[in-house]
């Protein structure tokens, strides 16, 4: 008799597999028309015996023995073709998952966990008194800021395809078979996939910076104008109605930020310039989508003066609107509106120096000094609506108007600041240098520097005067932070909040930075008996392990410099500190630096509760594991308690912000588990442990200590390690990959230390080694275990009932399962020296197997993914594609090594790249 579990698993699948069946139809045709038979013929006999291989019906080595010796000429279409594979592949399990959400729904089931839905019932469970609440949510903000981190491999043209395809697909579902609808639909399909078929992947130049300014905003323009505002209205009418009388969120609690045009650590092609277009362009979406509005508004709101009366406010609005008073003259709400969008234009033009599209040409009109101005005007026109009983109306296109101005403002999103510290170190020299203070600053010792700093802090005396002559660095470092200065004297402060210190140390860091401010003009020192003021918060972002568990003495330091101290306290004692993800990894392994970001934050906590101020935490975290990735709403419930408290800022990256954002769907989704996990990380007590939190921390100290030594046994200690990676590893050739306008490595040196974390990750994974999301961790647990069942059964305690233990071991199992050390041998084969081959690819190989079993020890399951039946179906069906890209790719480094350096070996390389990062469903 056959399992009835099964076949309803089956049924529920069976959508999936009949459109993943159709595409790879669509796409086969395709190809078999464009390229011919003999190119097809081989695409599928390596798709039928990669098939075999996942059935073990074959050797691993099958499909490596069909492509190792084909023509370049036909290799190129293969691995293009199994790179559209894995695109429609992706969009079928899109598209799979919205449907498994809306059974879900209609079933009547309870609402799914990392739902705002589900975290409204836990905290009417909780029964919170209003004031804590208020107290806790005070100044509340969740903010995803947008990265130009270069991990997005598709090119915008191929990701526009990918959308439209996803719509016809989505259509298609509507309609049987039999239906005309759905054969005009998949026609459709078939054009769009002949149109990605003709489309180059991969680009032949370089992304400029305008260019990554330009692909962030496309996301507001394709959901996040709608979905914000929306999301940020649902939230505070939620919570109001569940503790009335207590005015909630008095600030809409997501409000989105960016580092693109203005994060230039490393990218020397920021400039004064970049940052004034990025915050231009930015204002450009809000006030035209702000005009856009209005246009409609003017239509829709059509009443009559002899039909319903208005108020004196929109009388008021009637009376400048229109320079004919003939012109609608019997349509209060259209002049009124007319007056609004007028003001509006005249704001615009002279912010972004042109008139946007919907505003009007040469209005007589004043601009509005703040967008609250805007929407004081905004909000009169929907108290006379309701006050003549049209609530109905104002709650529609209105209301969405009103949101948006309150979310976005005039700026749309926060521009953040960011440079290494030991720019700054040297840019300060120079000026102090220049003015008379100090010849040779970096001589001195720390507490010099400090006093000096907090001295110049105090004075209005600017270091340069007019005719001041600077080094191209320092000129060019203090241009930009009066560019800054430019942008929030004409958008706000709220366009550039934060200013963001890379590796920082000390409190002179932290102290250069904000001398550095002062002279662009966004640090005021005050009035001889006033305190200083600085628009733009002062953001020490700690990295590496040491600089982690040095932090927080660090702040402490700081803020027990009295200048410093009033600095917080004109920010309503607030202070934001940047957590790095990518380099504690880089630096420790994966274990050690989990670890020590959580140590850094229960450390933070403290120093935060004893100098009485609210800590704000910024999470740099990547796309992939090694970078901080995984599932968001797991990652807060994962922070010690008092870490979140009502707010937190984290890092979106490259083809992580796609797969969140480019969908509205999605992106409502992504964006309320944030705040779902905000809320309930401030509200309720997630961490689990009680009175045994401090032997579980002295255990992970522990565990890490054992872990960090694990890793650097391997990476930092193992003579010719660095060697054994860039021959074993695509990362040569990721810099030419033109995905992004940042260089690859920090400096031009061999060291792994300065190479930056997109590359190595993304070069592990490439390989399917994974690396940088587990080594370490298996010695550590089995080392301490020790063949202790006691000490077994604590571990399997703790990842029952810590939030944070389990997140890590459930991120672990995640990149693990995209792991194939069969397929890394493979790279291994490219390293030369065969005795360092087979030293460090038998201790990655020893690890991987030592992680595999203490995790199956200490979670109880078997399989890796056993928790995460939807991923495991996901990587088993995109297995067959992988295969013969891995296998194309080895066997193209080869040759590339051997010799034949010809563009096409180059570009199928590269080819090879762009189809792996899409399959793994994140790079870097």
């Amino acid at each position: 008799m056959s399992d009835p579990r099964i076949e309803t698993e089956q049924d529920a699948t069976r959508p999936l597999r009949d459109d993943i069946r159709f595409l790879g139809g669509v796409l086969g045709d395709t190809i078999r028309d464009h390229e011919g038979p003999e190119v097809f013929d081989l695409i599928e006999r390596v798709r039928i015996e990669a098939f075999r291989v996942r059935r073990e019906e074959v050797g691993r080595s099958a499909v490596a023995e069909m492509l190792g010796g084909v023509d370049i000429a036909v290799a190129l279409p293969l691995i293009r073709a199994f790179t559209y594979f894995v695109l429609l592949a992706n969009l079928a399990e899109d598209i799979q998952r919205d449907r498994r959400r809306a059974a879900h729904t209609t079933a009547g089931e309870p609402p799914q966990e990392s739902s705002l839905a589900a975290t409204y019932r836990k905290l009417d469970a909780a029964a919170l008194a209003g004031a804590e609440v208020a107290d806790l949510l005070t100044d509340a903000l969740v903010s995803p800021v947008i990265t130009a981190h270069p991990t997005e491999t598709r090119r915008r043209t191929v990701f526009d395809g990918q959308t439209k395809i996803t719509e016809l697909m989505r259509r298609r579902q509507r309609y049987a078979d039999t239906e005309p609808e759905r054969a005009d639909l998949e026609l459709g399909i078939r054009r769009q996939v002949l149109s990605l078929w003709r489309t180059a992947l991969i680009r032949l130049a370089r992304l400029r910076i305008q260019d990554e300014i330009a692909v962030g905003l496309r996301y507001y323009e394709l959901t996040l104008l709608d979905v914000i505002p929306a999301i940020n209205a649902e939230v505070r009418a939620a919570l109001r109605s569940r503790w009335p009388g207590v005015e909630l969120l008095d600030r809409p609690i997501l409000r989105p930020g960016s580092w693109i045009g203005g994060d230039r650590d490393g990218n020397p092609n920021v400039t004064a310039d970049v940052v004034r277009h990025a915050a231009a362009q930015a204002a450009g979406v809000a006030f035209g989508r702000y005009l856009r509005d209005l246009v409609e508004l003017e239509k829709t709101l059509s009443q009559s003066a002899r039909l319903v009366q208005v108020t004196p406010e929109v009388a008021a609005l009637a009376a400048a609107g229109y320079a004919d008073p003939a012109a609608h003259a019997d349509e209060p709400y259209r002049r009124a509106l007319h007056a609004i969008r007028a003001r509006l234009s005249v704001t615009a033009t002279a912010a972004l120096g042109a008139l946007p599209a919907d505003g009007i040409p040469d209005a007589d009109a004043s601009p509005y000094p703040t967008p609250r101005a805007l929407l004081d005007d905004l909000d009169a026109v929907d108290a006379s609506l309701r006050a003549s009983g049209d609530g109905l109306l104002a709650d529609d296109r209105l209301a969405a108007l009103r949101h948006a101005v309150e979310t976005f403002g005039f700026h749309l999103q926060g521009l953040d600041m960011r440079q290494n510290s030991e720019v700054h170190e040297q840019v300060v020299a120079e000026l102090l240098a220049w003015a008379g203070v100090h010849a040779d600053y970096p001589s001195l010792p720390e507490s010099e520097r400090v006093e000096l700093l907090a001295a110049e802090l105090r004075t209005r005396r600017p270091l340069l005067g007019p005719h001041a002559r600077l080094s191209d660095l320092a000129a060019g470092e203090v241009a930009i932070v009066r560019a800054a200065a430019e942008v929030v004297g004409t958008f706000g402060a709220e366009a550039v909040p934060n200013y963001i210190i890379s590796m920082c140390t000390s409190v002179s860091d932290m102290l250069e930075a904000a001398l550095l401010l002062k002279e662009g003009g966004l640090l005021d020192p005050g009035e001889p008996d006033g305190p200083p003021h600085c628009s733009a918060n002062i953001v020490p972002l700690f990295e590496t392990i040491e600089d982690l568990r040095a932090g927080a003495d660090t702040l402490a330091a700081a803020l027990e410099v009295p200048v410093y101290r009033e600095l917080v306290s004109a920010k309503g004692m607030r202070q934001e500190v940047m957590l790095g993800y990518s380099d504690s990894n880089k630096d420790g392994g994966y274990l050690a630096a989990n670890w020590a970001l959580y140590r850094a934050e229960l450390d933070l906590v403290d120093v935060a509760r004893k100098a009485g101020i609210r800590l704000r935490l910024f999470h740099g975290r990547g796309g992939t594991v090694g970078r901080g990735g995984g599932r968001s709403y797991d990652a807060i419930l994962a922070q010690p308690a008092g870490a979140v408290h009502g707010s937190l800022r984290l890092t979106e990256q490259g083809e992580v912000i796609a797969a969140k954002y480019a969908e509205s769907g999605a992106a409502h989704r992504n964006l309320e588990s944030l705040i779902a996990g905000t809320l309930e990380s401030t509200l309720l007590d997630v961490e689990g442990l009680g009175a045994d939190a401090e032997p579980s921390y002295e255990l992970m100290d522990d565990l890490a200590a054992r872990a960090r030594a694990a890793y650097a046994r391997l990476v930092h200690e193992t003579p010719g390690f660095v060697e054994y990676f860039r021959q074993s590893t695509p990362v040569a050739e990721v810099g030419d990959l033109n995905i992004g306008s940042r260089p690859a490595s920090r400096k031009p040196t061999n060291s792994v230390a300065d190479l930056r974390a997109i590359p190595w990750v993304m070069s592990w994974s490439q390989a399917r080694v994974m690396l940088p999301g587990w080594y370490g961790t298996g010695s550590a647990l089995e080392e301490w275990v020790a063949g202790d069942p006691d000490r077994l059964a604590t571990l399997s305690d703790l990842y029952r009932r810590w939030p944070f233990f389990r997140t890590v071991l459930s991120n672990l199992a995640q990149v693990m399962a995209k792991s194939d050390l069969d397929i890394a041998a493979r790279y291994a084969e490219l390293v030369d020296d065969v005795a360092l081959r087979e030293q460090i690819f038998g201790m990655i190989r020893d690890e991987h197997a030592r992680t595999l079993r203490m995790h199956a020890a200490i979670t109880g399951y078997d399989e890796l993914l056993a928790d995460n039946p939807s991923l495991a179906e996901s990587i088993h069906n995109r297995f067959p594609y992988l295969e013969p890209l891995n296998q194309m790719q080895v066997e193209l480094l080869r040759r590339l090594r051997a010799g034949d350096d010809s563009e096409l070996v180059k570009r199928g390389i590269l080819l090879t790249m762009n189809g792996l990062a899409t399959a793994l469903r994140n790079s870097g």
